[in-house]
């Protein structure tokens, strides 16, 4: 990879009309190239970012998470990116921290992500039952592949070209990330975090909340489990 490798932001977006304008243009101010995928949203989020000139990758229906970000992964494997970062549409996620996410990918790193528990900060910590489940998480990653992620949850990451390419035929649908972990980890790629500050989401409503946060934990716990065994037995 080159000194200055070419970065895309990717922003997956599912009814984010509050924030979805601040979210492009902190973005754009930060200097990176960057593609909207609108996930079939139900608000104004397509018209805003029309409204408003932003470069939108429109899926006419909500494939969730998981297929809002792999589209963003074909889009910048089509145009020959070295690197892409997903930053969440709802404000949660600063810019700014974006180059050290690609320096580690520079440094070797297949997947970078951005932690708010690799190093204290004072940012959003995200809530009392979240953490419990990050936590959990992290202990169960570990169980099956050795390695320490700390915030396996997080959805401000880095993928280099192999891992970009590995995504767009493999990627999970439903709360990806820290299965997505799983399955590179057992791949043989490495993940590597760096610290990041994390704000509360600016606008619309988390999919997780309430009973679901205990939905989300077991089935997340399950997807870790078979992600494990099956991208062991996948060639490279």
């Amino acid at each position: 990879m080159g000194s200055k490798p070419r970065v895309l932001v990717i922003i997956p977006a599912y009814n984010e009309e509050e924030s979805i304008v601040a979210t492009v243009e902190s973005v754009v101010a930060a200097g990176y190239d960057y593609i909207v995928v609108n996930d079939g949203s139900r608000d104004a989020t397509l018209a805003e970012c029309r409204s408003h000139g932003i470069n939108v990758l429109n899926l006419p229906q909500n494939l969730g998470i998981g297929g809002a970000v792999q589209a963003g992964h074909k889009y910048a494997l089509e145009r020959e990116y070295d690197v892409d970062v997903q930053v969440d549409g709802d404000g949660q996620h600063d810019p700014a921290y974006i180059a050290d996410l690609v320096k580690l990918i520079q440094n070797g790193a297949d997947l970078a992500i951005g932690s708010r528990f690799v190093q204290k900060t004072d940012g959003f910590q995200s809530t009392f039952m979240r953490r419990v489940g990050i936590t959990w998480l992290s202990f169960w990653i570990h169980l099956f592949t050795g390695e320490c992620v700390t915030d396996p949850t997080s959805g401000f990451r880095a993928c280099g070209r192999e891992t970009i390419e590995f995504f767009c035929s493999y990627y999970p649908t439903d709360y990806p990330e820290p299965e997505s972990i799983a399955m590179v980890l057992k791949r043989g790629l490495s993940v590597r975090e760096a610290p990041v500050k994390m704000r509360e989401r600016q606008g619309g409503r988390s999919s997780i909340g309430g009973l679901s946060t205990v939905y989300y934990m077991v089935k997340v716990s399950l997807a870790i489990w078979v992600a494990c065994w099956t991208s062991a037995t996948r060639a490279k």
